[in-house]
């Protein structure tokens, strides 16, 4: 069956002005049409997937009411807009969504005008539309501004912070809460979303605005008044929090109901001020798989649509991730002090096991990384062994509570830091391509990089035996076949090893996942190759006793060249005199883009082939005897 067969509105829509033509009485049909086509084409590549399902009457609305891209629609939680994108243009390209070459996982500006804000990690939203309303308004442009939050963000600071600047200033901005918990409350139905129109509406703004003026002048009856307003809403309604901070609070609504939603935002659209419209929406809607179990449906790969078949890939061995919440469970077992906190990855971290095994010792804190980090800091002012599991990319949001309330202290704090290197198909926002390079800089922490799982296993094991802060950096997915001991023993801190004695005088250290390739190419070239373990403290030591018969380095390393653990040691030999020289492999100063584990690492210039060329390249330059060969 043709496109235009089976979707006959939505194959007429390559932009939301087509959207807008259409009577709207025919919306309905689209967002059935729309629901259909993401389950299809998801179902073919993978991807996010039930939190789009749950937006698709929201999607639908907010591009019939506002006049985008001219009014800004600012997504959070980027996975929650493949409907906007099949909306805007790229209906017919979604299903190269992630891939090499392929749309962007998440809302990106240079992909699409539609696209205001580049969005990858959560809770952004509001702060980027109030800047983007009071810039407009700066500039005497008439232009809508939305922000659209959801999905756990809301658990986030940085949103409040926001909410409560909005609600200081006399800014016209609409804040759509996506409340996609996986059951409709109660209080959403027919009279909630009869309140949600009246209080939307322009003779209640008007009653409301102008009752304001005129009670102000008689500050004992506006006091009552005020109050008034405040507790007959509290009783029907949700959202006292957001009016004391000083958003006018409209819902909650029903997030499905396409005709109340349209009413809703037509009347909320010319509302002036900060006003933030409550709606309730399931995820996995129209999916019953997704909707029972949208956990297990947030990303899936290519799956069944007709059996709810998700088709596993074939796996090398454990991932890290499994390593990682095997350990957990197993030094739990072991010590009473352990507790795990993670910032809402309990299923990407490896966690599922222990959080049903030792609840009393597992905190899930939500999408409120800085939190997570100063909560395991108290945590270890009191006894206990926190080991906060976090992804590279997400620690990031947590810094400044890793110097101030961690490091500066020499608190006893373990960082799990899952992700770390190239994810693959979140791209740019989500690689993990900075975390040596902000770490190493910290005092008291130290710094682990485990070239196989069974490393991982003892660093992690390792780490809780010291006195100070540690992280222990792995990859996606698994690393190279080796055995997991089962006992765990702590490793000498700060000691590299040597895996291959080579004799030509060129050493290969690698720091963590590119270990195996070194390894390869140490035979090709009869280099020496170390396996160093540790980024800080540096094995000084090892490489000053390396000097003695080598005089060219390479350092390998999954992270940024520019501050990263070859820096470490470049440091180190920039004292020494003599003639060294070094070559620094890592990755580059550009963003990696979205696409496979193995396309990112060939863009970056770190899969197999081209370190070979570029390592064997750089070798033969400098070797001794070169110009003789010539």
């Amino acid at each position: 069956m043709t496109l235009a067969g089976e979707y006959p509105l939505l194959s007429r829509i390559e932009s939301p002005a087509d959207l807008r033509s259409l009577p709207r009485a025919s919306l309905p049909q689209v967002a059935e049409e729309l629901r259909r086509f993401l389950v299809q084409t998801v179902s073919r590549m993978g991807g996010h997937f039930a939190a789009g399902l749950g937006t698709v009457e929201l999607t639908v609305a907010l591009h019939a009411i506002f006049e985008t891209p001219h009014d800004r629609l600012v997504w959070d939680v980027g996975h929650q807009a493949y409907p906007h994108k099949v909306l805007t243009g790229r209906r017919d390209r979604l299903h190269t969504i992630k891939q090499h070459h392929g749309l962007a996982p998440f809302p990106c500006r240079s992909e699409s005008e539609y696209d205001t804000f580049g969005v990858g990690h959560s809770s952004t939203s509001i702060s980027a539309a109030l800047g983007m309303a009071i810039g407009a308004a700066a500039r005497g442009e008439r232009r809508r501004v939305v922000a659209v939050i959801g999905d756990g963000a809301m658990t986030a600071g940085m949103a409040f912070e926001a909410l409560n600047h909005a609600g200081s200033l006399d800014v016209d901005l609409l804040v759509v809460l996506n409340d996609n918990d996986m059951s409709i409350s109660a209080n959403v139905g027919a009279m909630s979303n009869y309140f949600a129109k009246l209080l939307s509406g322009k003779i209640y703004a008007s009653l409301r605005e102008g009752g304001k003026k005129v009670l102000r002048q008689m500050p004992t009856v506006w006091e009552l008044a005020r109050r008034s307003e405040e507790h007959v809403k509290g009783m029907i309604l949700p959202g006292t929090v957001f009016e004391e901070m000083g958003l006018n609070y409209i819902g909650p609504i029903d997030g499905h109901d396409l005709d109340a939603l349209l009413g809703t935002l037509e009347n909320m659209r010319d509302l002036k001020g900060p006003r933030l419209l409550h709606v309730v929406t399931r995820k996995g809607k129209g999916y019953a798989p997704a909707e029972a179990d949208p956990i297990k449906w947030h990303g899936p790969g290519p799956f069944d649509p007709v059996s709810a078949t998700i088709y596993k890939e074939k796996s090398a061995g454990p991932t890290y991730s499994q390593i990682f919440g095997q350990w957990a469970c197993d030094i739990a077992a072991l010590d009473p002090r352990i507790v795990i906190v993670t910032p809402a990855m309990r299923e990407g971290s490896g966690l599922v096991e222990y959080a049903k095994r030792f609840p009393e010792r597992y905190f899930d804190v939500g999408i409120a990384e800085q939190h997570a980090v100063t909560f395991a800091a108290g945590l270890a002012c009191e006894g206990a062994r926190p080991v906060v599991a976090i992804y590279s990319s997400f620690l990031q949001r947590g810094y400044d509570q890793l110097i101030h309330d961690v490091a500066l202290q020499n608190l006893p704090v373990v960082f799990a830091v899952d992700r770390a290197g190239l994810v693959g198909g979140d791209g740019a926002t989500h690689q993990g391509a900075y975390d040596l390079s902000f770490m190493r800089c910290i005092p008291n922490l130290t710094i682990m990089v485990p070239s196989d799982a069974n490393e991982c296993r003892q660093m992690l094991y390792t780490a809780t035996t010291l006195d100070g802060p540690a992280a222990v950096r792995y990859p996606r997915g698994a690393g190279p076949g080796v055995t997991v001991q089962s006992e765990m023993l702590a490793l000498p801190v700060g000691k590299g090893r040597v895996t291959r004695e080579g004799n030509s005088g060129l050493v290969l250290l690698a720091f963590g996942s590119l270990h195996a390739a070194a390894a390869a190419i140490g035979d090709e070239l009869d280099a020496t190759v170390v396996d160093m373990r540790f980024v800080k403290p540096l094995d000084e030591e090892l490489i000053e006793r390396l000097t003695a018969r080598h005089r060219h380095f390479v350092t390998l390393e999954e992270n940024v060249i520019a501050g990263g653990a070859g820096s470490a040691v470049g440091e180190v030999l920039a004292r020494r005199d003599g003639p060294i020289e070094i070559l620094h492999v890592g990755l580059p100063d550009d963003p990696i883009p979205h696409g496979s584990r193995d396309s990112n690492l060939a863009d970056a210039g770190l899969d197999a082939p081209a370190l070979t060329t570029r390592i064997t390249a750089w070798w033969r330059s400098r070797r001794p005897g070169r110009a003789a060969a010539r």
